[in-house]
Parts: structure tokens; sequence; C-alpha cells
């Protein structure tokens, strides 16, 4: 009995030792997976549209009280990308009438914007600047912080599903992310 006891005790130490050290394995901190950890951003890849806007399906919305342009999406171009970025046809309008048409992409985690490219004179022309910017909040033609808050995100993530994004863009409702006002304040 006595040598039985101490071999006994071996094994017991032993399947203890691995237990903890099978334990310390699926440890996130050290195996280097931290859940909470940020991640890092890995943008898909992005072709250009083939065609220009629709024009059935360019639905104008609100920027704000401010702006002197009129600005309208392109609702079937409007890509809800695996990687996080809601790309996009935008067609801005002066007051004289001239049009600029942009394809662009909107990032919710980070509120950011990115220009991919222009039409011009019928063809896709591609950025080859194109860098993500920040959204400005604060500008009269704030027209990406409007799809943003509007539509496009919910909060700082991206709105998955497109039947919410075009009921949000219904123009008998959407306002941009702000109630518009009348001089006074009032809404």
């Amino acid at each position: 009995m006595k040598k039985t006891f101490p071999r006994l005790a071996i094994y017991l130490n032993c399947f203890v030792l691995a237990v903890c050290l099978e334990g310390c394995a699926g440890d996130p901190l050290q195996s280097g997976l931290d859940p909470f950890a940020p991640m890092v951003f890995k943008e898909g890849t992005t072709t250009m549209p083939l065609n220009p806007p629709n024009q059935a399906t360019l639905l104008p919305f609100y920027v704000s009280q401010h702006t002197i342009f009129k600005f309208a999406v392109d609702t079937d171009s409007i890509l809800i990308g695996a990687d996080g970025v809601t790309r996009y046809i935008v067609v801005m309008k002066s007051p004289s009438g001239n049009e600029q048409t942009q394809y662009e992409g909107i990032r919710c985690d980070s509120f950011q914007w990115r220009l991919y490219g222009t039409l011009e004179n019928g063809a896709w022309r591609e950025n080859p600047l194109s860098t993500w910017r920040n959204i400005q909040n604060n500008v009269p033609n704030r027209y990406q912080a409007s799809l943003a808050q509007g539509a496009f995100c919910n909060f700082n993530s991206q709105e998955k599903n497109i039947k919410t994004i075009l009921d949000s863009l219904n123009p008998n409702g959407f306002i941009g992310g702000q109630k518009p006002t009348n001089s006074y304040g009032i809404q």
C-alpha cells in the first residue's frame, strides 16, 4: 500500500498539471487572440459601376436647411459590403442645374467616407487619390453625414438590411439624422 500511494500522487499531480496547461492554452491573452482587441479594418475589392445612375431609381434626400444643392442617391447602386463599407452612387445638382455624379463608400465604425470615382462624359473615372476621410457633420453640404446618420448606419455599425435603408430614405420621413427647423428654431 505504501508503494501505490506515491505512485497515485504522481499520477494525480501530472493530471492536475496537464489540466492547468490545457486551460492556459485556450487563454486569449496567452494565444494572442484577444477578443476585446480592436479589429483592424481590411477593405474589400471595390469595382466601379458599369452604368450611370438609373434615373428611375434616383431618390432625393434631405441634407440640411443651409444647403443650396439638391442630392439624390441611386437606390439600385447601394451595396452593403461584407467589409463594413456601404457603397452607393450619389448625384448632386447645383442651383444652376449642373450635375456631378460620384461613386462613394461610407464606414459607420469610423464615421468616414471615400470617393471611389466620378462619372465624366458618360464613363466612370476612378479616383487615383482616393483615401478615407472623416465625415463632416457641421458643413452645409453634409450629405455623407445625412446618409450615414439617416440611413446607412445604426449608430456606429453598418445597417445590414437593404429594406431598412430604403425605408429610411423615404422622402416623406428622411431627415438626414437631424430634424429640420424653421428660422425660429421650432421643429
